[in-house]
């Protein structure tokens, strides 16, 4: 019975945390609306911006753009896309009158409502149309024109999209102006597709036709005025009688240029009137706001006009400056608007969280008074147990309990044989994967321990015993260990990677021969090198906060760890990529996935040729006539003059440096290493880690040696008594100079003078 209700309250606790996690997570849009746009351009751009920012207000709308990039077939096949995953709306520009049709047709057939936005199509199948009315702009731009010319000129009109509704309206409407007035000549009406380049390129295709193919200079413009149908092919057209602007005679006469879109923002149609590249722009409007509401209005089932159409207005240099000023105002509070959504969201957010939390807490308290109940029912149930349960119940528990008895057995041989394992010299010295192994093993059975004790009740005191017997053993092992340390330390390796498996798998090949450490990222392995200063570094390149090519790079122009050899391992295996890395200053660049046996190999020779360095520190004062780089391959001849590792010519200006300062200072007999690590740059440990790494031998050694070795060549080439040389070598007792003589060179200062 207390096993069937403890079932019962884990299987409500996890129904109740299912059914709360199911209503958090169960928020899914009402409403997606599908929009379709022809192209992509700033117009169309700030018509997504007002959309998204009108669709703040409704979290259960999703919206979702496409755009077909002037490609009648691709824009097809998003719509049918977009019916596939199934829009409750779709907004369609068409990209021409009759080629969308068909798919039009397909979703409004499948009950998804239509909205075709600034252009028609042939097809009556929509739920609404809204845009501006193209003909009265064009009819609007041909009045102006006329105006502008007086009634007399010359005009060039260039089109948009063939098919296009807007390019066939416009023209319609401008056409229709301008047979009002007789003495306005149209020179040509050319075909363009609503881009810059467009316009541009048919200009300069028919500039001859234009201007004429002579030379003649213009008195009078042979173009009074250039119609764009919108201002980028307007600019196009500029732009292409810009480059014949000499054969004007009179730069007054040059023609003048309009278009429509009169769009904010830089290279914009209002910029461009204001800066007079422009005569006058007309605005065609996007109103996305009010777009959004209409698709909302006809979802919601509210009423709804068939067709909208959008103002418009002329702009000219009279009004450019001031719309742009209403616009920058308008972008600002539309920034200002974007930060308040951002912030809402995170409040939303911070408060869906709490929700959660309140939900959970009650689930808890409902759960822990069930727990209480069932607790009580459980206890009175074995309360009301009569007596022949009762001996039923004890014998239960006297099998139980020698079942208990009996673990012990098996335990013991399991714990008897794993501490001799454990005390063996081969597993003691085994720092890989069987000592892991071990440790994963004892600390189980150690587990398992504690429960068949606390089962069997065994006494506290068993368990201090074997505590301190623990004690005991490490308080014997740690100093052996420590000594081995001290006695015969090995080389050390810095590991730099974001992946602990790799990390893992480094330590696993290098720790038999080397003494690693590692660092999850660029800046804590600068942090450690610069700290540690290890024999040799190997990273990974690609790395969240510092990459592998930047910490390379620091650490090469840090002079406390410019000499450490640095081994980039990475998957980037394209020749461009090691390029990067040697200039970074990596010694050696190994490709992932990488053969172990090549990986040891490249460190053992990096570390060879640092010990062929040791050498030039050999003979610690200058050879005369020879630089760093001469001394080390007179010591080393396997190096010639190129093939000299980088790494070692570059650590000779240190080596000029120390050796310099050391000769300059050397009858300072209070001369300390903060002195030298101040005159370098370098904090005093820094100083001894780098020239003990260099070298082998700390500074205060190089220093006595170099000491030394001027005490012998003076001894031998001048007069001078040994005090003198003593003292002038910086020695403060020539007691102790005679011992460190002896000391260094088997005879003392005497028995070389004489």
């Amino acid at each position: 019975m207390s096993l069937r209700l403890n079932k019962l309250g884990i299987l409500c606790i996890l129904l109740t945390i299912t059914l709360i996690l199911t209503a958090c997570n169960s928020s899914q849009p009402r409403f997606i609306i599908g929009v379709s746009q022809c192209s992509s351009d700033i117009w169309r751009n700030k018509l997504i911006d007002e959309l998204r920012t009108a669709n703040y207000s409704r979290d259960d709308v999703q919206l979702c753009f496409v755009s077909a990039n002037d490609d009648d077939q691709r824009q097809i096949a998003q719509i049918d896309s977009l019916i596939s995953i199934g829009v409750d709306l779709l907004i369609v520009s068409p990209n021409q009158v009759s080629t969308i049709s068909p798919a039009i047709d397909r979703a409004y057939q499948k009950g998804i409502k239509v909205i075709l936005f600034d252009r028609k199509t042939d097809s009556p199948n929509y739920t609404a149309f809204m845009g501006a009315d193209n003909y009265a702009v064009g009819h609007a731009i041909g009045e102006y024109i006329a105006n502008r010319l007086g009634g007399h000129g010359r005009v060039l009109e260039i089109m948009g999209l063939r098919g296009s509704s807007p390019a066939i309206e416009r023209h319609k409407g401008f056409a229709d102006a301008m047979k009002a007035y007789p003495s306005i000549d149209i020179v040509a009406t050319l075909q363009g597709d609503w881009t810059e380049e467009s316009a541009y390129n048919v200009v300069k295709q028919n500039i001859n036709n234009l201007l004429g193919t002579g030379q003649t200079s213009f008195k009078d413009s042979p173009i009074d005025f250039v119609f764009g149908q919108n201002d980028r092919m307007a600019m196009g057209a500029r732009k292409a009688l810009s480059e014949h602007a000499t054969r004007w005679k009179d730069k007054r006469h040059f023609p003048l240029f309009c278009g429509i879109d009169g769009l904010p923002g830089e290279e914009g149609g209002l910029q461009l009137v204001r800066d007079s590249l422009l005569d006058a722009t007309y605005i065609y409007p996007t109103h996305g706001d009010r777009l959004l509401q209409l698709a909302l209005d006809i979802l919601d089932g509210k009423p709804y006009e068939k067709e909208v159409r959008l103002m418009s207005a002329l702009i000219t240099r009279n009004n450019a400056n001031l719309l742009l000023m209403q616009n920058e105002e308008v972008e600002r509070q539309t920034s200002y608007i974007d930060d308040l959504h951002k912030k809402s969201d995170t409040y939303l957010q911070q408060l869906s969280n709490q929700r959660m939390i309140t939900l959970l807490s009650a689930g808890i308290i409902l759960l822990l008074a069930l727990a209480a109940f069932l607790i009580w029912r459980d206890r009175q149930t074995r309360i009301r147990i009569n007596k022949e349960r009762e001996n039923m119940s004890r014998q239960q528990i006297d099998f139980y309990t020698q079942a208990a008895h009996q673990l012990r057995t098996p335990l013991t041989l399991i714990t008897g044989p794993l501490k001799q394992l454990g005390q063996t010299a081969a597993l003691q010295q085994n720092t890989g994967e069987a000592h892991t192994m071990y440790d994963i093993v004892s600390r189980n059975v150690e587990q398992l321990s504690e429960q068949v004790n606390k089962i069997l009740n065994v006494s506290a005191p068993a368990t201090l015993d074997k505590d301190e017997d623990r004690s005991l053993i490490e308080s014997i092992i740690t100093p052996t260990s420590s000594e081995k340390q001290d006695n015969d330390t090995p080389l050390s390796i810095l590991v730099v990677d974001d992946n602990a498996d790799i990390r893992t798998y480094l330590r696993t090949i290098l720790a038999p021969r080397y003494t690693i450490s590692e660092a999850p990222d660029g800046k804590q392995g600068l942090e450690l090198a610069q700290r540690d200063v290890p024999d040799l570094i190997v990273s990974d390149v690609m790395m969240p906060v510092m990459n592998g090519l930047e910490f390379c790079q620091q650490v090469k122009e840090n002079i406390a760890t410019s000499h450490i050899p640095v081994i980039l391992l990475t998957a980037r295996a394209l020749s461009q990529h090691q390029i990067e890395g040697y200039r970074s200053g990596a010694d050696a660049y190994i490709t992932k996935p990488f053969d172990a046996q090549l990986l040891l190999v490249r460190i053992e020779n990096l570390l060879r040729s640092r010990r062929a360095l040791r050498n030039l520190w050999t003979t610690f004062t200058n050879i005369p006539g020879q630089d760093e780089k001469q001394q080390l391959q007179s010591t080393d001849s396997s190096l010639d003059a190129n093939g000299l590792d980088k790494t070692l010519v570059t650590e000779a200006p240190f080596i000029t440096n120390f050796k310099k300062i050391v000769g300059e200072r050397m009858s300072d007999s209070e001369l300390s290493i903060e002195d030298i690590g101040s005159d370098i740059g370098l904090s005093r440990v820094q100083l001894y880690r780098k020239v003990k790494a260099l070298t082998g031998h700390s500074p205060v050694e190089l220093i006595r040696t170099a000491r030394l070795e001027k005490a012998r060549q003076m001894l031998q080439s001048t007069d001078m008594t040994i005090s003198e040389v003593a003292y002038s070598v910086g020695f403060s007792a020539p007691s102790y100079f005679t011992k460190c003589f002896r000391d260094e060179f088997g005879i003392s200062p005497s028995e070389l003078g004489s």
